[in-house]
C-alpha cells in the first residue's frame, strides 16, 4: 500500500457490527416510532421529515413501485390516518431496507432522541479508536462515508461505548453525494474534500466488495474488512478481484509516510 494522506472509512460492517445496526438502531425505530409520532408531531422540524417521506412517496408511485404508500397532507385526511400512512411508510421502507434519504433523515432524527437520552450508545470494533489515534498522530486525516444520514454518522461517533470519537472525525458524507456503488461518487467526495493529491491519496475501507470495486474504478487506494459476524465475501461478481486487499482489522492498514 502506498502513502495516503485519507481514510476514508464505511460504518456498517467496518467500523461498527452489522449486529448493532439491524439488532438496536432498527428496533428502536420500529418499536417506538407509534409515540414518537404523537409526541413530535406538532413539531416543524418533525413535519420537515415528514415532508420529505412524502415527496419521496410521491416519486415511489410515479416510478411505478406498488408497495409505496402514499401520505396524505393534513389538509386531505385527519392526524391520525396520516400518522397511521407514515407508520405504514416507513415500516415497508424498512422491510425492503431502502438506502433512500427520506428513511434515513427521518431515522436520524429518532435516533438522535435514543442517543442523548442514553437509551442508545454507538457500538464501536476495539481496533477502531487506536487506529484513529495512530492515524491522527501521522497526519492522516479520517473521513466517514456510509448510507446513513450525516447527521446519524454523527451521533454514532459522539455517542459510543467507546467515548465521544468526533475529535478524529474530519468530515462525513452520505448518500447524498452519490450512491456507494457509483464510482463517481468517490470522484465527487475527492472533490469535495479538495485535496491537491490524486485520489489514490485516499484509502477507502469497507465490507462491501461492490463498494470497494467502485471505489477502485475511481483511482482510491482499498481494503475490503471482513469481521466477525460479516455475511462471507464473494469475490465471484465477474470482476478483477485478486488485487483487492482483505483485512481483519484497522492495525493492519500500514503507511508508508515520506
Amino acid at each position: 500500500m502506498t502513502t495516503c494522506n485519507i481514510v476514508l472509512l464505511d460504518i456498517e460492517g467496518t467500523t461498527t457490527p452489522i449486529s448493532f445496526i439491524h439488532d438496536c438502531l432498527f428496533p428502536y425505530v420500529t418499536e417506538n416510532l407509534t409515540g414518537f409520532l404523537k409526541e413530535n408531531w406538532n413539531s416543524s422540524e418533525f413535519q420537515s421529515y415528514i415532508q420529505l417521506l412524502r415527496e419521496q412517496a410521491l416519486k415511489d408511485v410515479e416510478n411505478g413501485m406498488t408497495d409505496a404508500v402514499i401520505i396524505p397532507k393534513e389538509s386531505e385526511s385527519d392526524v391520525k390516518s396520516i400518522q397511521h400512512a407514515v407508520t405504514n411508510n416507513i415500516q415497508w421502507q424498512m422491510r425492503v431496507d431502502r438506502k433512500i434519504a427520506a428513511l434515513k433523515s427521518f431515522q436520524g432524527y429518532m435516533w438522535k432522541s435514543g442517543f442523548v437520552s442514553g437509551e442508545l450508545k454507538g457500538v464501536i470494533y476495539d481496533d477502531v479508536v487506536t487506529a484513529f489515534k495512530q492515524w491522527k498522530d501521522a497526519g492522516i486525516n479520517i473521513y466517514i462515508y456510509s448510507s446513513g444520514s450525516v447527521a446519524a454518522q454523527k451521533l454514532l461517533f459522539a455517542y459510543s461505548d467507546k467515548g465521544n470519537l468526533s475529535e478524529y472525525i474530519d468530515g462525513y458524507f452520505d448518500t447524498t453525494i452519490g450512491s456507494k456503488l457509483e464510482s463517481q461518487s468517490y470522484l465527487n467526495i475527492y472533490n469535495e474534500i479538495g485535496i491537491q493529491s490524486p485520489p489514490s491519496s485516499i484509502l477507502f475501507l469497507s465490507d462491501n466488495i461492490n463498494e470497494i470495486i467502485a471505489a477502485k474504478k475511481a483511482g482510491l487506494q482499498t481494503a475490503i474488512v471482513e469481521r466477525p459476524g460479516n455475511p462471507p465475501l464473494n469475490f465471484n461478481n465477474g470482476s478483477n478481484n485478486e488485487h483487492i486487499l482483505v483485512i481483519h482489522s484497522f492495525l493492519e492498514v500500514f503507511t508508508n509516510r515520506q
